[in-house]
């Protein structure tokens, strides 16, 4: 079978920047408490008509510019999502339309805040068993509308955005550009991380019980995705964790040997958590200002609701 590859990137956030001042007047916070406990700064928030699909077709149309491909070239299109309100048709559906995608296999996934990296490796294995020769990974979320603005524990965190990759096979005998996925559950802590009532659902979590998780686990899942790219921790040029919290972050990664000069994702600091999309904004982010060189071997590691958790090492496009 065929190795895979990101060819392309491509991201986009609302125009609307809500600040920690701008929280400080809705609910009992500040700026300093926010920072202290979460390294964020501000975050975007999409417009009341601006839909999940909206944002996943401006990030995914970016992306499918800057790989040089026609809509027609795309066989798979999925949205990795947990906060769209549509469930038929799919997002992915709606995004394939509005680019002008013909006939691909469009479905959407949600697997929470691992949800692009779930996505990305099962779309790396349907274009490597030859089912699409390329595919666009999208994640999309609005999470302002599954926010409770009256809990100063959650809405601090969450914000709106999309990110999205062009997945594409290549030549035989070229450099794998997706490396193998590490991933799993464990479902008997799925209520750490929440999202239910299908007509009004607010996001909920257990935030020290998750801060507690993923600091002891998240390193191990780390080494063994870097195990199985053939790499270790201080051979890579970047890490990129689902942007969750800056303190969780910094936590997770001081238990790795990483290089002095590794760029770490912090996009959360002026993005927030967008949940499925903060793996790819943060990676797109970084790759259009250059701070990662293309080929450049980067891990990519993402948890959350289910409790779920998926990664692995990319080369930057």
């Amino acid at each position: 079978m065929p190795g895979t590859r990101i060819a392309a990137l491509g991201h986009y956030q609302p125009d609307r920047v809500l600040t920690n001042d701008d929280l400080a007047g809705m609910v009992e916070t500040d700026d300093a408490w926010i920072r202290q406990r979460t390294g964020i700064v501000s975050r975007r928030i999409a417009a009341e008509d601006e839909t999940v699909a909206d944002l996943a077709t401006a990030a995914a149309g970016k992306a499918l510019a800057s790989a040089g491909l026609a809509p027609s070239d795309i066989g798979l299109v999925v949205v990795a999502t947990c906060s769209a309100r549509d469930r038929c048709p799919s997002t992915a559906a709606q995004v394939a339309r509005r680019l002008g995608i013909p006939a691909p296999v469009a479905y959407d996934l949600n697997n929470g805040c691992a949800g692009f990296c779930t996505a990305l490796a099962s779309a790396a294995h349907s274009v490597a068993a030859g089912a699409a020769r390329h595919a666009l990974v999208i994640g999309a979320e609005k999470m302002s509308d599954v926010t409770d603005w009256t809990d100063r524990s959650t809405c601090i965190l969450l914000a709106d955005g999309a990110g999205a990759a062009v997945v594409s096979a290549l030549p035989e005998g070229a450099e794998d550009g997706i490396g193998p996925v590490e991933w799993g559950s464990d479902p008997s802590r799925g209520d750490m991380v929440r999202l239910r009532d299908a007509w009004q659902p607010r996001f909920a979590q257990e935030g020290q019980a998750v801060f507690r998780w993923a600091t002891a686990e998240l390193p191990g899942l780390a080494l063994r995705a870097c195990e199985r790219a053939g790499l270790a921790p201080r051979d890579l040029a970047g890490v990129v964790t689902h942007q969750a919290n800056l303190r969780m972050i910094e936590a997770v990664l001081g238990k790795l040997d990483l290089a002095g000069d590794v760029v770490i994702g912090r996009d959360v600091v002026d993005s927030g958590n967008t949940s499925a999309a903060s793996v790819p904004l943060a990676l797109s982010k970084l790759v259009e200002r250059r701070e990662l060189e293309p080929g450049a071997p980067v891990l990519l590691l993402s948890f959350g609701g289910g409790m779920s958790w998926a990664g692995q090492v990319v080369r930057c496009p």
